[in-house]
């Protein structure tokens, strides 16, 4: 799978340990089988826990990164086991389908895009929604080179979104917005997406999500359903979440 150039070192590796192919052929019939998982919290489709981001050594609600709160063995506030699940009105922004294809490569889709796109998807977000953006880059996961240039939501773009009191925001690319290393004039930082959502407004970023059924299908809302791993700690889990349409979808604002 594509990797982040920041988590590329651990990748990710799976080993068989525990074999059954190892048990006494003359013992119990009854075999066991276990493996050993080696990989970040931020590889393949995955959720980013508040503490994952911090602005002036600050994390979300201003909390002071200090020794207390950054450990060793993860941290004591903010870690991923605080998030709870997420069962919410799924609303997809196929920005990628409203222009007819996949987006230009690094183009980072304005306010006023997500809200035509919106007007013309018939749909409006509202507070608690999970918003996701689809880019159409999805359908290069297998091109790591090419996935990692996808497009993605400007800042501008994600002050939108999180005007409306959105729970949580995904887009199918790596890094949710366009990650080129560039210093935002207005917040000094890059990534200003991350510092936005995950730093001043507590809202969690899903990243690397498949949203392609959803957009061939016109599935613009549903019941979005997300359990991130209870990993004490993380900065963050690997999911797998689930959009659920045809149901009657209730208003959790």
């Amino acid at each position: 799978m594509p990797f982040h150039p920041t988590h590329k070192t651990v990748g990710y590796t799976y080993l068989v340990h525990r074999k059954h192919r190892d048990a006494d052929p003359t013992g119990p019939k009854r075999t066991g089988a276990s493996g050993i998982l080696v990989t970040t919290e931020h590889s393949g489709t995955h959720i980013d826990a508040l503490c994952h981001q911090a602005v002036d050594r600050k994390l979300y609600s201003g909390i002071e990164i200090n020794s207390n709160v950054e450990t060793p063995y993860g941290f004591s506030v903010l870690g991923i086991e605080t998030v709870p699940p997420l069962v919410a009105r799924g609303l997809l922004l196929d920005i990628a389908g409203f222009y007819g294809g996949r987006l230009e490569r690094e183009r980072s889709i304005t306010a006023e895009e997500l809200n035509e796109c919106c007007k013309s998807q018939k749909v409006l977000p509202r507070k608690g929604d999970v918003l996701l953006v689809r880019t159409g880059f999805g359908q290069l996961w297998g091109d790591e080179k090419s996935y990692l240039e996808a497009a993605g939501v400007s800042i501008e773009g994600a002050e939108w979104l999180s005007s409306f009191g959105i729970s949580a925001a995904g887009a199918d690319n790596m890094s949710f917005e366009v990650d080129d290393g560039k210093i935002d004039p207005k917040r000094n930082v890059t990534l200003p997406c991350h510092a936005l959502l995950l730093v001043e407004k507590g809202i969690y970023i899903m990243e690397n999500l498949n949203l392609e059924r959803l957009a061939s299908e016109k599935i613009y809302e549903s019941l979005f359903v997300c359990t991130p791993l209870k990993l004490n700690g993380a900065t963050g889990s690997p999911v797998r979440p689930i959009a659920i349409s045809g149901v009657s979808i209730p208003n959790f604002s």
